[in-house]
């Protein structure tokens, strides 16, 4: 009971953490900070191409149908084959995705930093999703899965694809111009805290 009331406040700490990410880009506005965010996204949008924005545009759209077929999955087979710690895992995978949705839906209504398109310098998107930018949703559901899952299972080929998808996933919402660098960044440290402090529910403990 220690441990997840002390995993629990860790938690609490890395939300106000992220946050406190956004704190200076909503102070200071064109700060160099954010000066960096529409530089990076202005050279990717002027580097796009058909075939690269079909691509990343597949990976954002598939985001979720991954984020829940990988727990859906695990339980699936967990049942089939009996197995205790596979329907364990499975938990723990979508209890630290469920904790990330919260958390991530919290913050953006909290911060409430506008898209890139809806900035002071105003980001070519290649579409124009709603919600508030900071942080980046695709990106913490993203991390949360691939943390959770190199987490349940510390093996070389499920860890690598797990974190190239995840970062492929993040690059892609640059890449369409709809989240800023740190939007990202903010995501993939939110996304992991959230895998880490649900480590208590693994199956492999």
């Amino acid at each position: 009971m220690i441990s997840r009331k002390s995993t629990f406040l860790k938690y609490i700490i890395l939300v106000q953490l992220t946050i406190g990410m956004a704190i200076p880009m909503q102070v200071f506005g064109q700060h160099r900070l954010q000066q960096l965010d529409d530089h990076i996204l202005i050279d990717l949008s002027e580097r796009r191409t058909p075939e690269k924005t079909s691509f990343f545009m597949f990976l954002s759209k598939y985001n979720d149908v991954v984020n829940v077929g990988v727990p859906v999955g695990l339980m699936a087979a967990g049942v089939i084959s009996k197995d205790k710690e596979m329907r364990q895992n499975a938990l723990y995978i979508a209890s630290s995705s469920a904790v990330n949705v919260v958390a991530t839906l919290l913050i953006k209504k909290l911060v409430k930093r506008p898209r890139p398109f809806n900035g002071l310098v105003k980001i070519n998107a290649v579409y124009q999703p709603s919600h508030y930018s900071f942080p980046s949703g695709h990106t913490s559901t993203a991390f949360t899965t691939a943390t959770a899952l190199s987490s349940s299972y510390r093996k070389w080929y499920v860890i690598a694809p797990a974190f190239l998808w995840a970062g492929s996933v993040s690059f892609s919402r640059l890449y369409l111009g709809v989240h800023y660098p740190t939007d990202v960044a903010a995501g993939a440290v939110l996304g992991t805290g959230s895998a880490l402090s649900m480590g208590f529910l693994r199956g492999d403990k």
